[in-house]
């Protein structure tokens, strides 16, 4: 099989020549654009983020040796979460050859940070499938660069520190439900409610369903945390 003009150029922006390149078109095939003779990248997904999981574990375990479980576990989540997927996404410019059908390519598809952070993991999955451990170790390694050795010891993302804040309130965790949905079918906005069990809440609306959490959660937790006592 040969790649497009277009997926050679990313395969250089990666940095990871393809001996299988089917594998790459598969990575960046978005469901949208899944046929009886096309498969998508959901799968890919999946491995990706498992092997995205344990090259930042032992990258973090590598680069600060005395550092404890507890220190170490948010700086790993703030790595491999989808909202850092999608920044580095962004910097190879993945987005510029993912395969949309119309609606999403409609709604803005290649900018929007659920899909290019599950594109980028499909990626690294399709990286290790075509070449090993070592090769998407290198690949993640390169591309993550800086931010693992300058990622913060309290590294959090909004709902995790919304919750432990809501912890040592007393407070149960907090609840986020759905409060509006509008636009088309192909571009929808959803309002999200973050409500704690005092009865504190924000709204936020976003694109996508976890975009509105953080987004609501970041609001109330500024909130409440800087309300006197």
């Amino acid at each position: 099989m040969k790649l497009s003009g277009d997926l050679k150029a990313f395969e250089s922006r990666l940095g990871h020549e393809f001996g299988r390149p089917e594998l790459l078109v598969r990575a960046v095939t978005h469901g949208s654009m899944t046929t009886a003779n096309r498969d998508d990248n959901q799968r890919l997904e999946f491995l990706g983020d498992r092997v995205l999981g344990l090259v930042i574990a032992e990258a973090l375990l590598e680069n600060d040796k005395g550092a404890a479980e507890g220190q170490l576990a948010p700086r790993y989540n703030a790595l491999v979460r989808k909202e850092t997927c999608a920044e580095v996404a962004r910097q190879i410019d993945l987005g510029a050859v993912l395969k949309l059908g119309r609606s999403e390519m409609m709604s803005g598809g290649r900018r929007k940070q659920a899909l290019l952070g599950d594109a980028m993991e499909a990626v690294i999955a399709a990286v290790y499938r075509d070449a090993g451990f070592d090769a998407a170790q290198e690949v993640i390694l390169r591309l993550w660069g800086d931010r693992v050795t300058s990622v913060k010891a309290d590294a959090r993302d909004a709902k995790t520190a919304l919750q432990e804040w809501a912890q040592a309130q007393g407070l149960a965790p907090p609840v986020y439900r759905e409060t509006a949905r509008s636009g088309p079918d192909h571009a929808p906005q959803f309002t999200i409610e973050a409500r704690l069990e005092n009865g504190e809440a924000e709204e936020a609306t976003a694109g996508a369903k976890r975009q509105a959490e953080q987004t609501a959660a970041k609001a109330l937790l500024a909130r409440v945390a800087s309300a006197k006592p």
